[in-house]
């Protein structure tokens, strides 16, 4: 029987633990990871539409990562000298329409211009989706950043399963205003419940430029060597595990499922974790883990080790791209946004361009060897994790 104070202690709870605001700024991770996952099952159609071929698409893909790094470092301007808050609305509006001009686009100038402007301004909302729950951890004083992160894996999970039978069944038009039209009820949803932020006076005085100490630019060095795992994991894990270790066309996509699923789950408990026992501990906790998967991966003698091995590596990964990213929001003496640019477009970088690289050399070595030894990458993040000490949040003031 519920009773008066259990109804205020329920209340007292949800305010405490789960306000508006993080409710608010976790639906926008679920909604740009949701675009983000619905552009994988169109790739085979967008190619097929434009009559590219594998080079020719590998054109285009990297179109999408210039057009994130371009426009990143511009959000982070923006949030330097308006805040997160106008900065991710305008972001989220002009990105809620860049799925159907992917699926218009009849002409290969127009598709590169529609990918262009898809993957930079799901670049920009990401910098200002992340300064947002930055600044939504200090207004709660805990850590959020990683559940925010496990939104954006739930939301590309949902994007990437459900989008093949969408597009079977209402066509790739029907798919994408589908998705535009649900985007646009969420943000209307998310809109007045965004938490309110402006540049801190003291950032206002500054002027925005490149830092040019080298703490910031540390923490991005974090954040890329943890993404070109990640990368390496999403583009080629399934491939080694077929072609290297025999593994079934159907088994081989385990290896990416392994990963993911691993990773979402950490990411949803990485918050508490991180509030117990601080960033530098969890960081170097998780980095330990990411060493052990990946080097398993790299030396199995078959598909079933391999997976576990990603698995692991899930685990590891999970949580140390949102600390980097709170470290770089919590830095003291720099501009939020600018500081925050520069690791999410390092960090970036390295899922989006590192891939085609390990291509190139898998070519001549195979996989498991990059796979075993991409764990030196991890072992720089190790030597550079003390300075996750600025992503805790509890005790500033």
């Amino acid at each position: 029987m519920t009773t008066p104070e259990n109804a205020l202690a329920g209340k007292s709870f949800a305010k405490t633990y789960f306000p508006s605001t993080r409710l608010a700024v976790s639906g926008l991770f679920l909604l740009n990871g949701t675009f983000a996952g619905a552009w994988a099952p169109k790739i085979p159609e967008f190619a097929s539409r434009l009559g590219l071929t594998e080079s020719g698409l590998g054109l285009m893909i990297m179109c999408f990562g210039i057009g994130s790094l371009i426009l990143m470092p511009i959000a982070g301007i923006l949030i330097a000298h308006y805040g997160t808050t106008r900065t991710v609305k305008g972001a989220t509006i002009l990105f809620l329409s860049t799925l159907l001009l992917l699926s218009l686009a009849p002409t290969i100038p127009l598709g590169a211009i529609a990918i262009f402007f898809f993957g930079g301004l799901m670049g920009a909302m990401d910098v200002a989706m992340n300064g947002n729950a930055v600044e939504v951890e200090k207004s709660m004083r805990r850590a959020i950043m990683s559940s925010c992160h496990a939104f954006w894996s739930l939301g590309a999970f949902i994007g990437a399963t459900t989008g093949g039978f969408l597009m079977a069944t209402l066509g790739v038009m029907g798919h994408a205003a589908l998705l535009t039209v649900a985007g646009a009820a969420m943000l209307l949803f998310i809109w007045p419940r965004v938490l309110h932020d402006a540049p801190h006076p003291s950032e206002e005085r500054q002027k925005v430029r490149l830092p040019m100490t080298p703490l910031p630019w540390l923490i991005g060095i974090m954040a890329l060597f943890c993404m070109v795992p990640e990368g390496a994991i999403l583009d080629w894990g399934a491939l080694y595990m077929r072609d290297e270790l025999g593994a079934s066309l159907a088994l081989s996509g385990f290896a990416f499922g392994a990963f993911s699923l691993t990773m979402a789950v950490m990411r949803f408990a990485g918050d508490h974790v991180r509030d117990r026992f601080g960033a530098v501990k969890t960081l170097r906790f998780c980095t330990v883990m990411a060493i052990i998967g990946m080097v398993v991966a790299g030396t199995a003698p078959n598909a079933y080790v391999a997976m576990v091995g990603f698995a692991i590596c899930g685990i590891g990964i999970s949580n140390m791209v949102p600390i980097a990213f709170s470290a770089a929001g919590n830095l003291p003496g720099f501009a939020q946004g600018v500081a925050l640019s520069v690791t999410t477009v390092m960090g970036y970088s390295g899922s989006l361009f590192a891939p085609s690289v390990i291509g190139f050399i898998a070519e001549h070595t195979g996989f498991a060897l990059i796979f075993a030894l991409l764990p030196l990458l991890f072992i720089v993040v190790l030597l550079l994790s003390h300075h996750a000490v600025h992503a805790d949040v509890r005790d500033r003031n």
